[in-house]
């Protein structure tokens, strides 16, 4: 009895730890040890690998399990013989074997001795198993596994094998040569055979490939004693799942998809006549992608035995309390404890209450439950601090005690700070951090834990003094909680540190030990019994949610991402108030030496209840029971325990040896071969995988399954239970909380009576339960019944199909080559889009990281099939992030093969080129700044230059030009310059005078402005590199002008830039060798006589500023203050040192050019500078054919390297005119061709110019737009910066904003406007010819009008309009569209002038019209009788310039519709009518649905709708609050504003919102509601306050707000010919806007 109780107990961690160090060396990091107790006893540890340094790897963690070795059971046998075999003792490894390794050996002896590479084994059964033999059932549950003796080499091995995915690589690389119809071998086969194809099967003969739901033992280690297991650690648990993050399990779908892996991981168990015996969620262990592994090593097989027989969720309860070490320091630690089996929560709690059980023991418990872990540093075990720490507490004072009814956090804050984090915080909360971080953990237990650890968690420099000295101070600098070392041992005050003193104790104890026995006493103490309740809580209890948690400042930060797996955080465990503990009978007893267990003892009762019926106040009894039992799930029960059952793996009814030794004779060796069809191939794989269409799972099909399965026998009672813990577990994933606990399972064991909360799943979920737990074991069904149930629909089993493969220990690029080959086929298509959906999440990862060329094409051809596959939201949500990691990432083959014109193409066609231009656009231009990689930058160019066109000019200014510019001065590439200059000779001169130059010239006159002020060096090195590539640009632009262009725009205009960057004598040297040399480039494109009468006289100031500044040059080797850039050689010849240089670019270059007679006659001071000349380079010019080759060779040579850049190996004109990339559309192939003809920026265009300035004028005559001049210098319009991705506020210049483009769209007024969202087509709704209403279409990459739609007639009359002429007033009739919607999914256009009219935006047919049934016939044909019942108060509550703002100014008839709203989730469109109400439409079933009317109002007139919007969906909190809500918004037009809840239709608020007319709502976020009037006035509403919430306003229009726009932060309105910009992020409730065009 002595020796089972010593073998029941654990090790503690300590001593787990020395046992790991002993066992594998310090090269192997202890983490910290697998507790499930409350105790810190354990028999596993997560370990970690140390790098060369010592310190922890960046690779995996592992599970090190140690279980008890007996010379009887077959894995002892198994492991001890085969290192005899290989001469090994305790030496170091000699080598290992994986158990494949016998897989093809003959069994066909059965029942006689069986060898296996020579290890002996006895008779073929066991008492174990009467259906395979122990080593069948070792090799199929451990088939990866490697034996080895107790060394670090060898666990190190085990490990680099798992790491580098070459322990199942083989089979994957198998299944990849099935797919592509090449000869594959057994291992494919067998390996589907495992999953289900053709089907899943229970009697089949096991073989040596690991099930992919069964964890991987990668290691079997002989140690003294034991057998070590080495397992890879997965980030979560099942249990973690549903204790902090059941948001995880994000649908139905994904609760059977986990299902179906369990299930499948059993039927496979049972196949092997092997019962798990306790199947719990903390069993089920789940990889970063929640892929599920069930664990098998802790099962009562082969002899061990770490399992509970008692079903519930925990290992360790049949375990004694205590070290299995002699002389372990932490048996006199918990000695005295008295937790015991059973660990259920009733038994626990009855025994504090009644003072049977400590409070420090009752407090472990209670951490148990929550999922706290000693030795975890990131989720430790917590205690609270009993004591203030100044001065020694006594029972009898109140003094020295901390106040148990607050947190720490809050007693370390103050109320006032907390009060202020609430009130001011987006998320409203108290604390932002855990009860116990891991920070605190650490400094606790600082003079114990490795140097590692502490420069990890605490800081990465290791500095003694900074860790408090003594308990007071750590008390008063932590603002968490206490831990338990603190009360029971004393070790955690010794130092082993050098430099690191003991943690000192308080002055009233005199040693550690002393004051743990004192500490821990005052935590038994009446005082904190009768408080600690209140504790209990704030960390467990009620007190950490709802109105109890912000009136105890209790309120924690939510997590950011609550459908992200979690496997820490705060588990509320109780929701009712924790009763006080009860101490009547609590014995206070003198602490002279007695132990714990005396201070606890309670009066001896004849029976355990007379206790409670001896209770002083009945009232606590009651609310003791009542508490107890509402936490009651607390304790799960997941298995039924079997008194006279004593195995778990049992034989099949009716199994005889005889049989197994038949079964062998006929097949064995590679699986069961018979039962798979041998002519499977892709055909059948794609046959077998592909979804069906049927409707979801009917209620009949189940009930019909149901019947037949009952019919069906299960193999055995073991193998039921398992069936059993399968319809607990599926219960719980859809209730969020346990099926039974103690009390009911034992009701329905002896009553057969269901759990009342059985009643709250799904009919269809409630059936599969129900049959899983039926009380007959005999009729429950088997797992291969429950996997072809109709509850797994075919999504779920072609997604698993497709994805099991993926999850085998192999290599990335072997999973990479099997998807990608599998997707080439067509399974994606075959599986349906729902579930390629499903299969993203697990083939992403594959494609983000770094790849090889091989592995780049996988990785493309995976991510095309998957745009082909999947919907538009999956696109957007899952592919295009995917792409854009990729785009961010480093060089890769990859990242090219995205940046081609055929991929974003098929973007374009997906998802739209809104997309495109939201995510993808600004990473395209990232490749072209800040040390961009050569070939990245190559392709970007060219796709941005090849798809200019195609977006238009308005997108192309926007999105390339202007972040392109703005790229100036941070390390733009050689390719962006090149992107600005190809981009300005595709679209024309015009394009280049009118958009590109006006910038350019503004971004250089900026950077000039920097370089006169003060500013630091940074900003002046910027604005130095700015204006370089500024010129650079000019330059290349200059080869597509004309020369008369040329002067114009740069040289006459105003002050010449070049002569101006020249005459600046603070600018750097290459500022000014740049400016030179492009000056010369103009001169040259001019011509002598155009340089003659345009540049040289404006170069007269800096001849003579040069000439008479020889002297000075001569002693100064630089004027100007050099650039902090290295000096750089071009052509082997260095850039200018000295402003002097100039000299040697200009005056022989002008010589040449113009002659040396004419230079003279210009410049005065010629003879100086050609003595110079001479003096300073023996230059003269009466050697004209030298000094002509000297300067032009000279100012090649001084041109800076960035210039070079243009014309290199990876030019993007070079591969736009060898074919790659972009063809230019036939449509504008005149122009384009012209455009694209140069492939360097050569200076003989202007042999040309007369032929483009022909082609020009021609193309003119046909464009309607009228191009507005840009803004002059004094403009005070807004600044605006390109979409780059990047704040504003990193740009020291903005660049101002400038109109594109304008036209006249309609005769009369323009009503609405509407965007596609591609961006490249605009709608435009107003005022005919004959006062008809219209609808334009213009597509701005052709700029003009394409189409219209002009179905709106007179009959459909709706709004009038007064128009004063002279003395007399004079009423016309005008048919007015008021509002247009487009309809993105359809393709269609809805356009309302009363009624709503339905036409195709391609076509222009109408397809449907919808209007009220009151607008009858009679009122259609008086058209004017509404005219005669204006209203005087409206017509004056409108703005009298009512005909050019298009605004509504007469009556409206209730009946007609005023505005438009879509809602693209549900295809319905929303709208408003001219009494208030909403009508909302089906467009694709071509019907009207039901009406929301709004509530009246106190006018005297009805209020029309004149605005809708939306937003998303969410839950309403009560009084009027709403966070994340789905609600739709309607303005009116008496300036109230109305709140719709969607899914009732109810108003949730109504409010006077403005003064006058509602013009729009928008919704930029959930919690804000922005809404514009007539009344001149923008405001924003957050709508998470309570009402009659006051808004931001934004005053400063002077005229009626007609429209505004959102983009990012901003608010772009409009009032007039005014735009105003305004900041969303603006705190302060009145903002005047300032800038208007």
């Amino acid at each position: 009895m002595k020796m089972e109780e010593e073998e029941r107990k654990q090790l503690c961690l300590e001593c787990l730890h020395r046992r790991i160090k002993s066992d594998f060396s310090d090269q192997l990091i202890f983490s910290y040890g697998f507790s499930h107790s409350p105790l810190p006893f354990a028999f596993s540890a997560v370990v970690q690998m140390a790098n060369s340094s010592g310190e922890p790897s960046s690779a995996s963690q592992f599970i090190l399990v140690y279980i008890p070795g007996h010379q009887g059971d077959c894995l002892t046998k198994y492991v001890d013989e085969y290192v005899l075999e290989n001469g090994g003792v305790d030496d170091d490894l000699t080598t290992s074997r994986n158990l494949l390794s016998g897989r093809t050996q003959n069994l066909s002896d059965g029942g006689g001795n069986f060898s296996m590479d020579g290890v002996g084994y006895g008779p073929l059964m066991c008492n174990h198993s009467r259906k395979f033999s122990c080593l069948r059932t070792i090799t199929a549950l451990f088939p990866v596994a490697q034996v080895g003796v107790c060394s670090y080499s060898a666990l190190e091995e085990f490990t680099s094998d798992f790491l580098s995915g070459n322990l199942e690589d083989h089979v994957l690389c198998s299944l990849s040569l099935l797919i592509e119809g090449k000869a594959s071998g057994r291992d494919s086969v067998n390996f589907l055979n495992l999953i289900g194809i053709p089907s899943f099967d229970e009697s089949s003969i096991p073989g040596c490939l690991r099930h992919p739901n069964i964890s991987p033992v990668i290691g079997l280690i002989k140690t003294s004693g034991h057998i070590n297991l080495v397992l890879p650690k997965t980030p979560y648990t099942l249990e973690n799942i549903l204790h902090f993050s059941p948001s995880a399990l994000k649908s139905e779908w994904h609760i059977r998809f986990l299902m179906y892996q369990l299930l499948s991981a059993i039927a496979y168990l049972h196949g092997l006549g092997v019962a798990h015996g306790n199947i719990c969620p903390s069993y089920v262990m789940l990889t970063e992608s929640c892929w599920s592994w069930l664990c098998v090593y802790n099962k009562p097989l082969f002899g061990f035995n770490l399992s509970s027989r008692e079903g519930r969720c925990t290992t360790s309860t049949s375990s004694i309390m205590g070290c299995c070490i002699e002389g372990c320091s932490s048996q006199g630690l918990y000695a005295d404890l008295k937790l015991s089996p059973p660990m259920d929560w009733h038994t626990q709690f009855d025994r504090w209450w009644r003072g049977e059980l400590s409070n420090f023991e009752y407090l472990l418990f209670l951490n148990k439950l929550a999922g706290r872990r000693w030795g975890d540093y990131t989720f430790h075990t917590v205690m609270p601090w009993v004591i203030d720490f100044s001065m020694k507490p006594e029972e009898n004072s109140d003094s020295g005690w901390r106040d148990l009814s607050k947190s720490k956090w809050r007693l370390a804050k103050g109320d006032e700070q907390l009060d202020f984090t609430y009130s001011t915080s987006e998320i409203p909360h108290h604390v932002s951090d855990e009860c116990l971080s891991e920070l605190a953990v650490c400094s606790y237990k600082a003079r114990r834990l490795p140097l590692s650890v502490l420069r990890t968690a605490v800081r990465s420099v290791y500095e003694p003094n900074e860790y408090p000295s003594t308990m007071q101070r750590l008390y008063q600098w932590t603002p968490d909680e206490c831990i338990p070392e603190f009360f029971c041992d004393p070790q955690i005050f010794y130092s082993v540190h050098f430099g690191m003193t003991d943690l000192a104790v308080p002055s009233w104890a005199g040693s550690p030990e002393e004051f743990i026995k004192l500490h821990r006493k005052a935590l038994e103490s009446h005082r904190v019994s009768s408080q600690i309740h209140n504790w209990i809580d704030i960390t467990f209890g009620y007190k950490m949610s709802g109105q109890a948690a912000v009136a105890a400042k209790n309120v924690m930060l939510p997590s950011s991402e609550p459908t992200k797996p979690k496997s820490v955080g705060r588990r509320q465990l109780f929701t009712l108030p924790h009763p006080v503990r009860q101490t009547t009978t609590w014995k206070k007893l003198s602490s002279n030496g007695e132990s714990a267990r005396s201070r606890c003892q309670v009066n001896k009762v004849d029976n355990e209840n007379s206790v409670l019926f001896r209770a002083a106040n009945l009232q606590e009894l009651e609310e003791a029971s009542a508490f107890s039992e509402h936490a009651r799930h607390l304790s799960p029960l997941y298995y039924y325990h079997q008194d006279d059952s004593a195995m778990h793996i049992s034989p099949e009814k009716g199994f005889s040896r005889d049989n197994v030794r038949g079964s062998f004779s006929s097949s064995f060796g590679v699986g069961n071969q018979d039962v798979v069809p041998s002519d499977i191939n892709l055909d059948y794989l794609l046959e077998h995988i592909e979804a069906e269409d049927a409707a979801s799972m009917e209620y009949q099909e189940l009930l019909l399954w149901r019947e037949k399965s009952s019919h069906s026998r299960t193999l055995s009672e073991d193998i039921a239970k398992d069936i059993f813990s399968i319809g607990c577990l599926l219960a719980e994933l859809h209730l969020q909380r346990p099926l039974f606990d103690s009390t009911s399972l034992t009701i329905y064991l002896e009553s057969g009576v269901f759990p009342g909360v059985l009643q709250e799943l799904p009919p269809q979920t409630k059936i599969l339960v129900e049959a899983c737990i039926e009380k007959d074991w005999t009729r429950r069904p088997s797992a291969k019944s429950l996997l072809e149930s109709p509850h797994f629909p075919t999504t779920v089993k072609s997604s698993y199909l497709f994805i099991a493969p993926l999850q085998l220990i192999a290599k990335d690029g072997s999973r990479l080559c099997y998807a990608a080959n599998f997707a080439k086929q067509g399974v994606l298509k075959a599986m349906g889009s729902f579930a390629a959906e499903m299969c993203v999440p697990y083939c992403l990862p594959l494609v983000v990281t770094p790849l090889s060329d091989t592995e780049a094409e996988w990785a493309y051809i995976l991510l095309k099939e998957f745009i082909k596959c999947l919907t538009l939201k999956a696109v957007e949500t899952m592919i295009l992030p995917a792409i854009q990691k990729i785009l961010q990432a480093s060089y890769s083959h990859l990242k090219v093969s995205l940046l081609q014109d055929s991929f974003v193409r098929e973007i374009w066609n997906r998802v739209g080129k809104q997309a495109y231009l939201e995510t993808i656009h600004p990473l395209v231009i990232s490749n072209l700044y800040f040390a961009p990689h050569k070939i990245s930058a190559s392709a970007a160019s060219v796709l941005l230059i090849g798809s200019s066109e195609e977006l238009g000019v308005p997108i192309t200014v926007h999105q390339t030009i202007l972040p392109l510019i703005q790229c100036f001065g941070r390390g733009i590439c050689p390719d962006g310059i090149d992107v600005l200059v190809r981009i300005g000779g595709l679209l024309g001169e015009i394009f280049i005078v009118r958009q590109m130059l006006p910038l350019l010239k503004h971004v250089a006159r900026s950077c000039i402005n920097v370089s006169y002020t003060n500013k630091s060096e940074p900003i002046q090195s910027w604005g130095t590199l700015s204006l370089i590539d500024c010129l650079m640009t000019l330059d290349g632009l200059v080869a597509f002008l004309p020369r008369e262009v040329v002067v114009k725009e740069l040289i006459e205009d105003q002050s010449c830039l070049y002569v101006t960057v020249l005459l600046h004598t603070s600018l750097e040297i290459t500022v000014l060798q740049v400016a030179a040399t492009s000056l010369m480039t103009i001169c040259q494109r001019i011509g002598p006589e155009l340089t003659a009468l345009h540049v040289l006289p404006r170069l007269k100031e800096l001849f003579d500023e040069l000439a008479f500044s020889q002297e000075t040059a001569n002693s100064s080797g630089s004027l100007g203050r050099s650039l902090k850039i290295p000096k750089t050689k071009v052509d082997g010849e260095s850039q200018i040192e000295s402003r002097m240089d100039l000299v040697l670019l200009l005056y022989p270059s002008f010589a040449s050019l113009l002659g040396i007679e004419k230079l003279r006659q210009c410049c005065a001071t010629w003879l100086l500078l050609e003595q110079f000349l001479l003096r300073c380079h023996n230059w003269k010019w009466e050697n004209a054919g030298e000094s002509s080759r000297i300067g032009s060779e000279t100012i090649a040579s001084k041109r800076p390297l960035m210039s070079s850049g243009s014309s290199s190996e990876y030019n993007p004109a070079k591969l736009l005119l060898n074919g790659v990339g972009w063809s230019i559309p036939q449509s504008q192939g005149s122009r384009s061709a012209k455009n694209l003809m140069p492939q360097r920026w050569v200076y003989d265009v202007h042999q040309r110019s007369v032929q483009r300035h022909e082609v020009t004028s021609n193309l003119m005559k046909l464009e309607p737009w009228f191009w507005f001049p840009n803004p002059v210098a004094s403009w005070d319009g807004p600044d605006f910066v390109g979409r780059v991705g990047s704040l504003k506020d990193e740009f020291t210049w903005k660049i101002r904003a400038s109109v594109i483009s304008s036209v006249r769209a309609h005769h009369g007024a323009l009503r609405s406007l509407a965007v596609c969202r591609d961006e490249c087509t605009v709608f435009t709704a107003g005022i005919g010819p004959g006062f008809k209403g219209t609808v334009q279409k213009w597509e701005l990459t052709r700029i003009n009008c394409v189409s219209g739609y002009y179905g709106h007639e007179e009959v459909s009359i709706s709004y009038y309009y007064s128009v004063c002429s002279l003395n007399s007033a004079l009423l016309v009739l005008a048919i007015v569209v008021n509002d247009i919607c487009v309809l993105a999914s359809s393709g269609r256009i809805a356009s309302c002038d009363g009624t709503v009219h339905v036409w195709n935006s391609q076509t222009g047919k109408l397809l449907s019209v919808f209007a009220e049934p009151s607008m009858d016939s009679a009122h259609l044909g008086s058209p004017l009788s509404p005219v005669s019942m204006i209203n005087a108060d409206q017509a004056n509550m409108l703005n009298s310039n009512t005909l050019s703002s298009g605004i509504l100014t007469s009556t409206f008839d209730g009946s007609l519709y005023t505005c438009l709203h879509h809602l693209e989730s549900v295809e319905r469109l929303v709208v408003g009518t001219g009494n208030g109400s909403l009508r909302f439409i089906d467009i694709a079933q071509g019907q009207k649905l039901h009406l929301w009317r709004g509530e009246s109002t106190e006018s005297g007139f009805p209020s029309l709708v004149s605005a809708i919007c939306s937003c998303g969906s969410g839950t309403m909190q009560a009084g009027g609050a709403i966070t994340s809500s789905s609600w739709i918004a309607a303005g009116l037009s008496s300036g109230q504003c109305r709140l719709f809840d969607v899914r009732s239709g109810n108003v949730i608020a109504s409010w006077k919102a403005h003064d006058g007319y509602v013009t729009k709502l928008a919704a930029p976020k959930d919690h804000l509601l922005v809404s514009s009037s007539l009344d001149k006035t923008l405001r924003i509403w957050d709508l998470r306050r309570n009402w009659p919430s006051q808004p931001i306003v934004f005053k400063g229009h002077t005229d009626g707000i007609s429209g505004f726009s959102a983009w990012g932060q901003d608010v772009i309105s409009i009032s007039k010919n005014k735009i105003g910009l305004s900041s969303l992020s603006k705190s302060t409730d009145e903002v005047r806007i300032q800038h208007y065009y």
